[in-house]
């Protein structure tokens, strides 16, 4: 798992901002429940090595099947990720993704779905493409990627749920277990400070630390 986690889809439309203030989209009181960030962990050292370190690989946007794209490397929308993807012990593989857009929603939605707590939130919307590349079962499951702000910073806000019609967080179809099958989704992300101009993947031990990154424009 990443250090954002991957978000479960819930039946009530949760955020949660800044030290962990959560709200549910509903008329009861819900409790506050602080929870510190998790620590960044220092990525760790590689072995001296004769050949000096590439730094910010570029695009692996057409690798072949076998092989996946660096931690690391920076994309831009449009661009193809070959990546390794785990959502469960049973469910592993290879997947592609291909950022296709990332766009501007409104506040009125976020307040709609996510209650008063949302006001002053601006939505964006993720959309991407899901391939799979390696022709293992990976029926059913989901990926998310997150919002980053100019420099890479993250948005503060964790969000459980979607915006229905606008960013739809689709699971895997049941036909989603041979090479070559697709499907398309979208992750949602909001901020209250600066736009959203990047999406990231860090799922995985590997990219955690060094995310793959598809930045728009």
């Amino acid at each position: 798992m990443g250090h954002k986690g991957r978000a479960a889809l819930a039946a009530a439309a949760v955020i949660t901002l800044g030290l962990g203030l959560s709200a549910c989209n509903d008329d009861g009181d819900t409790d506050a429940a602080a929870k510190e960030s998790p620590a960044t962990s220092a990525p760790a050292e590689s072995p001296a090595s004769e050949e000096p370190a590439e730094e910010s690989p570029e695009a692996g946007g057409d690798a072949a099947a076998g092989d996946v794209t660096a931690p690391g490397t920076k994309l831009k929308v449009g661009d193809r990720a070959v990546l390794p993807f785990e959502y469960t012990s049973e469910k592993k593989g290879t997947i592609a993704v291909t950022v296709t857009a990332i766009e501007k929603g409104a506040e009125a939605d976020m307040v709609s779905t996510f209650g008063e707590k949302a006001k002053g939130m601006t939505p964006y919307y993720i959309k991407m493409k899901v391939e799979n590349v390696g022709g293992t079962d990976l029926s059913y499951a989901s990926l998310k990627l997150d919002g980053d702000l100019e420099g890479g910073a993250g948005t503060g806000v964790i969000l459980i749920g979607d915006l229905p019609g606008k960013c739809d967080r689709e699971s895997a179809p049941a036909e989603f277990k041979t090479k070559g099958a697709s499907f398309e989704t979208c992750s949602l992300s909001a901020t209250k400070t600066a736009p959203v101009v990047a999406a990231s993947f860090d799922e995985g031990d590997a990219y955690e630390d060094e995310p793959v990154v598809w930045a728009a424009g």
